[in-house]
């Protein structure tokens, strides 16, 4: 399958998310290496936005969940019901059935909510009493976090962050991007047609997720990658301040995302193999959840971004 349907795409979605040009690239991503993502950004940066506009153009359900501190597992999940007439309980399906989940402020729901969540990200599946349930095969989490108010939150565990594929910080658009925001949404508002989507099958994004997998990767790159994941576990053999800042590398499950993740950035981008600056770009949105600072680093204010570029600096490509 050729990669120029997902140009048409990215190039839609651009016009429809302005000035979010990396959100809606690595959503495509996240949708071409079968993963979920953590957003986490200001509000009003357009990220229920992007998940609206994408689900407009696949063929799936979509639907958003508002996490507060009083949700139950079974509001997101479905519960058995039981009904007159038959005189027995019937399974009914919860929104995490849909296709895309957009998870608003994911860290406000409590313990029980995010073992579900678990559940579902990692199996694809999800448990009501004694019975489980498949979720449907195209299925990818957007979840959101704000990172200025944080009374009545509760931090995700480091298990369900590493369930994340890509972990992506939004930024405010610049002052163009803003001018091209207010008049798409006055023309929206006076009922100007937008362009038309483009609508993909689920069949179509299947192949393309094979398509991506296939393409070629070296052994040198390959070996790039290995070396990346490794010096997170080893850091002290190539900087004293990175062993220092670094309190616990990342999983092999890291390893699998940015092998996914690299290949998927190089079809995007229209090429047939993957090269070390695919596995550059994706080393921070893979990365930067799955890194635990110690808490020298973090009482000297270092961010897992700063940690990522000196691991770049530090581990050749050759």
């Amino acid at each position: 399958m050729h990669s120029d349907t997902f140009a048409q795409l990215q190039q839609y979605l651009n016009s429809q998310v302005i000035g979010q040009n990396e959100l809606v690239k690595q959503l495509l991503v996240a949708l071409l290496a079968d993963g979920h993502i953590l957003v986490e950004g200001p509000p009003g940066l357009a990220k229920t936005r992007a998940v609206k506009v994408l689900a407009d153009c696949i063929a799936g359900d979509f639907h958003r969940v508002q996490f507060t501190p009083d949700l139950l597992p079974s509001d997101l999940t479905g519960t058995d019901i039981f009904r007159p007439e038959t005189g027995e309980f019937t399974f009914q399906p919860g929104p995490i059935f849909n296709s895309l989940l957009l998870a608003d402020e994911i860290n406000r729901a409590p313990a029980k909510v995010q073992a579900a969540m678990l559940e579902a990200m990692a199996e694809k599946q999800i448990t009501v009493g004694r019975e489980s349930y498949k979720l449907p095969e195209l299925f990818l989490v957007m979840a959101t976090q704000n990172p200025i108010e944080q009374e009545g939150t509760y931090p995700l565990p480091e298990a369900q962050l590493d369930r994340f594929l890509l972990h992506l910080e939004v930024n405010y658009p610049s002052a163009e991007s803003e001018l091209d925001i207010l008049r798409l949404n006055r023309g929206e508002a006076q009922g100007h047609v937008a362009a038309q989507p483009i609508t993909l099958s689920q069949q179509t994004i299947f192949d393309a997720r094979q398509a991506a997998l296939s393409i070629h990767m070296a052994d040198n790159v390959e070996q790039y990658i290995i070396r990346l994941i490794m010096a997170t576990r080893q850091p002290e053999q190539y900087n004293p301040l990175l062993a220092e800042w670094l309190q616990m590398g990342v999983s092999p499950r890291a390893t699998i995302a940015l092998d996914r993740c690299a290949r998927a950035h190089a079809w995007l981008s229209g090429r047939d193999f993957v090269s070390p600056e695919d596995v550059q770009a994706m080393a921070f949105p893979v990365l930067r959840h799955r890194l635990l600072l110690s808490y020298q680093a973090q009482a000297e204010g270092i961010t897992s971004n700063r940690v990522i570029a000196e691991l770049l600096a530090q581990v050749g490509s050759a």
